[in-house]
């Protein structure tokens, strides 16, 4: 399957697209979803082009649950959620709906239902507010 360089998160890495950064190192970048499925919806992305996680280098995929690991910590910290679902989606028959491998960390709270995926766009103020809270935990 040939990587398609134009995708959203393709564009978001090279900085033609603005993003909420979290955190960012040589292999992966830390994001707010900015269709968030509850409050500290964060998406890590692998630095490296791949759609699916067949097609990720091994070394990439290290990389990527390192920091996938350390934002988990950082949502516990910042937001005290009573748990932490952490999904990964390859093909659009099993939710993929962006062409590039990535991690969603969804902190789930009692009795509060998910929104839908990738539906509803979020007030940019409310996600710097979590963001800002995140970083501070980081």
């Amino acid at each position: 399957m040939a990587y398609d360089t134009n995708n959203i998160f393709a564009k978001l890495l090279r900085g033609e697209i603005p993003s909420i950064k979290l955190a960012e190192n040589d292999a992966a970048v830390a994001i707010m979803d900015v269709m968030p499925q509850s409050e500290g919806h964060v998406l890590v992305l692998p630095k490296e082009g791949a759609e699916e996680i067949y097609e990720l280098s091994p070394e990439a995929l290290s990389a990527a649950m390192a920091m996938v690991h350390t934002l988990a910590a950082a949502l516990r910290k910042a937001l005290t959620p009573d748990g932490l679902m952490i999904a990964q989606f390859n093909g659009a028959a099993a939710g993929q709906t962006v062409p590039h491998v990535h991690f969603h960390l969804i902190p789930r709270r009692n009795g509060e239902e998910l929104r839908m995926h990738a539906r509803d766009m979020a007030d940019k103020a409310e996600l710097e507010a979590v963001a800002a809270r995140i970083r501070a935990a980081l």
